[in-house]
């Protein structure tokens, strides 16, 4: 048995054998659904509450004022919430805020909407402190959840993989803020796998949040500046470009230049 066998065999075990996981809790299965479907509802509810206070509107308006599943979505949305921005500018601001949140929290599709959307109803640089910020939070609150039911469902549906992946952090343990940033940047796993997996495998939540509020950047920068022209978008993959993806490409280089220069010089040294 070569060496990243037995790495991935040791990886397994660990995510298979509660006394050797790494954030294993005494919780049982029925109640960590409880809590999970508690603050889920709260969640919902707090969001419900959100609607009720939006202005009255017309019913034309109202059937847009909804999560956004595509482009379209996103569109009407956008142009009923810049009705009511000038006016009602901190009621929008916190709508968004608040659904961003929800959507990165639950691992619910929707949020590259969102941040398109935040590109047309905000100026540039507010709306990129605002999608990394709500980024952040969001799978912050994701990497809680994981902790009190993530194990079981890693366990469940994705064992084989996240044991890859948690061969990958021991590898780049002492450098996981800028493997976190690498990871958000590049397409190489899904932001909801590692929000769910990330707690699980051992990750810290500091590296984890402030990788993602960097790591998230970049490609909000493209999907902002989107949003600056929604109205001329015919599908989302019109904000890409070979500019786009090489700018993407440079930061994703970027943010493992620390890692290299950090490695040549230890070899220096020893």
């Amino acid at each position: 048995m070569n060496v990243s066998n037995r790495r991935q065999n040791r990886a397994l075990n660990c995510l298979q054998d509660p006394q050797t996981a790494v954030n294993n809790n005494s919780l049982s299965t029925s109640k960590a659904v409880i809590i999970v479907a508690i603050i889920f509802l709260s969640s919902v509810l707090a969001l419900g509450f959100l609607y009720k206070q939006f202005p009255d509107l017309e019913d034309q308006e109202r059937q847009h004022l909804k999560l956004p599943w595509d482009l379209d979505d996103a569109k009407h949305l956008g142009l009923v919430l810049d009705r009511y921005k000038e006016k009602y500018f901190y009621e929008v601001l916190l709508g968004v805020f608040l659904v961003y949140i929800f959507l990165q929290t639950f691992a619910i599709p929707g949020s590259l909407f969102l941040s398109i959307l935040s590109g047309f109803l905000f100026p540039f640089y507010f709306a990129l402190i605002l999608v990394c910020c709500c980024s952040a939070i969001g799978a912050s609150l994701c990497f809680f959840l994981s902790n009190i039911l993530g194990k079981r469902v890693v366990k469940m549906f994705f064992p084989e993989r996240a044991a890859q992946w948690s061969i990958a952090v021991e590898k780049h343990k002492h450098n996981l803020l800028n493997y976190m940033i690498f990871l958000r940047v590049t397409p190489f796993l899904p932001n909801w796998f590692i929000n769910l997996t990330a707690p699980v495998i051992g990750v810290p939540l500091v590296p984890f949040a402030l990788g993602t509020f960097i790591g998230v950047a970049p490609p909000s920068f493209v999907a902002i500046q989107a949003g600056q022209t929604l109205h001329t978008l015919t599908s989302t993959s019109d904000a890409w470009s070979w500019t786009s993806m090489t700018v993407l490409a440079l930061f994703a280089i970027i943010s493992l230049v620390p890692v290299l220069l950090k490695q040549k010089l230890k070899k220096k040294f020893e």
